[in-house]
C-alpha cells in the first residue's frame, strides 16, 4: 500500500505524507478503510459503488467508511468528477507515515495500542498478498519485467543506530526515484517496493 508506515524520517514531503497521531491512527486502523484509502492513493478517484464492486463489499459499507476517512482528513470529494447523483472520492495525501512507533506502542490508551497492531498487521498482510499476486501473474508480463523484479533477503549484524541509518538511506534512495518517470511513459509501470528491517534472536 502507498501509505506504508515509516518509523524514521527519510527524504519526504511532509505535506504529502503527514504523520499519523493517536486520533488519526484510530480512525485509519480498520481493514476496509485501509483498503479503500490504498486504492484511492494507488488508482486515483473512485465512487463508493465502484470501490465496493472491486472489493466485494456493499456500497453502503464503502460509503460509510469513506465518510469516516473524510472525517479524519484522509479523503475528500473530487469536485472535478462528482455529480448530483454520484459522489466521487479522492485521497488527500500520497501517503502517511509514523514518526515514532514508540509513541503508539507505549501509549496509555489501549485503543491506540490496539490500533497500531491492526495497522501494522494489515500492512504486513497486504505486502504478502501483493507479492503473491505478482508471483501468480508474472508470466503475463513482458520478458523485460520478468527479468527486472527482485525478491531478496539479507542478514547483517547492526546496532540500533546503524539499523536506523540504513533505513534512512534506503528511504532516501527510493524517494529519489519518485516522479522520475512521467505517467503514460512507454514500457513503464508502477513498481511496489517493500522494505522490512527487524532484529532476530539467535538463541
Amino acid at each position: 500500500m502507498p501509505d506504508t508506515p515509516k518509523a524514521r524520517p527519510a527524504a519526504h514531503d511532509d505535506t504529502d505524507t503527514p504523520a499519523l497521531d493517536p486520533r488519526s491512527l484510530r480512525g485509519l486502523a480498520h481493514p476496509l478503510r485501509m483498503q479503500l484509502l490504498a486504492m484511492l492513493r494507488e488508482d486515483g478517484p473512485a465512487t463508493a459503488s465502484g470501490l465496493a464492486a472491486r472489493l466485494g463489499e456493499s456500497s453502503g459499507a464503502t460509503s460509510y467508511h469513506l465518510r469516516q476517512l473524510a472525517s479524519y482528513g484522509f479523503v475528500e470529494d473530487d469536485p472535478d468528477r462528482g455529480t448530483a447523483r454520484e459522489r466521487w472520492w479522492k485521497a488527500v495525501h500520497r501517503g502517511s507515515r509514523v514518526e515514532s512507533f514508540e509513541e503508539f506502542d507505549r501509549h496509555p490508551d489501549p485503543e491506540v495500542r490496539g490500533a497500531l497492531t491492526t495497522f501494522l498487521h494489515h500492512h504486513a498482510a497486504s505486502h504478502a498478498e501483493q507479492l503473491s499476486t505478482w508471483l501468480g501473474t508474472m508470466q503475463d508480463w513482458p520478458e523485460e519485467w520478468r527479468g527486472a523484479w527482485d525478491i531478496s533477503d539479507f542478514t547483517v549484524r547492526l546496532t540500533p543506530e546503524l539499523a536506523r541509518e540504513l533505513g534512512e538511506k534506503v528511504h532516501a534512495l527510493i524517494t529519489g526515484y519518485r516522479d522520475r518517470v512521467p505517467e503514460q511513459t512507454e514500457d513503464s509501470a508502477r513498481v511496489r517496493i517493500h522494505f522490512h528491517a527487524f532484529p532476530r534472536r539467535t538463541d
